[in-house]
Parts: structure tokens; sequence; C-alpha cells
């Protein structure tokens, strides 16, 4: 058990670190097939089932021009069962432009699951404590 949730913290924080460095197939990587979503806290859109690529070309889209920091700390790792857990971690979310930040306090819902040898997020559900900055920086941010 000890086991599993020091590999599920390893793959929450390279599911952020991706984003800090580019890597948008490591971010893929992260995934189950498809994936449940909630960001409505920050985009003020339903939640929904899209999958892995879809995720990531949204990512990419919206991100890609600016300077990114997501600091990920304070897990709390739960099993459904030896293949399914879920972890709460809070994050901080740093976007900057070339002149403006906005920058999201954040705690994140994630759902695994380890198909084979690896655990893999199934879904992700952000719920912002608060914002700070410039939405607009941020395509899809409300």
């Amino acid at each position: 058990m000890e086991k599993d949730i020091l590999e599920i913290q390893k793959e929450i924080a390279r599911f952020a670190t991706s984003f800090d460095v580019k890597d948008w197939d490591g971010l893929q990587a992260c995934f189950t097939e498809s994936l449940f979503t909630d960001y409505s806290d920050l985009r003020g859109t339903p939640p929904q089932t899209i999958t892995a690529a879809e995720y990531v070309r949204q990512r990419r889209e919206s991100l890609d021009h600016l300077k990114l920091h997501h600091l990920v700390g304070n897990y709390e790792v739960g099993f459904t069962d030896s293949n399914s857990a879920t972890c709460c971690a809070s994050m901080v979310v740093w976007r900057k432009s070339d002149k403006e930040e906005f920058t999201s306090h954040c705690v994140y819902v994630f759902q695994l699951t380890k198909p084979d040898s690896d655990w893999k997020i199934t879904g992700i559900t952000q719920k912002v404590l608060w914002n700070e900055g410039t939405s607009s920086i941020h395509q899809g941010a409300k």
C-alpha cells in the first residue's frame, strides 16, 4: 500500500510538471484513454468525459504560449480497492505571459486506476479556492 501511495504521488507530480516543461506526450501518458474532467470552478463549463488526446490538445492550445508553474502537495490518498484510488492534492498554478499573470489556488481530486503495473488518472476535479491576476491570459478561464 505504501508503494502505491508513492507511485500515485509521483503520477500526480508528473501530471503537474508536464504542463510546466510543455511535455504534452508525457501529460497524455498520465491518463487512461478517456477521462472525466470537472473544471467548472475555473471555466464555468459543465463536467465532461473526453479522450486523453482531446484533453491534452485543449491544454496545449490554451497554455502553450504561457510560462507555467504547477506546485502540488498535501496529498491525501484513499483506496477503493487494490486497483482504484482517489488522491486529493493542493495545487498552486502560476501562468505568466510577457506582461500579465494569472494564478489559481486549488484543491484537485484525482481518480486513478491501475490497469496494469502503473497508476493512471481517470478523472480530474478542480476546486478553485481563489484566483489572482488577469484571467484573460488563460483561454477558457472565466
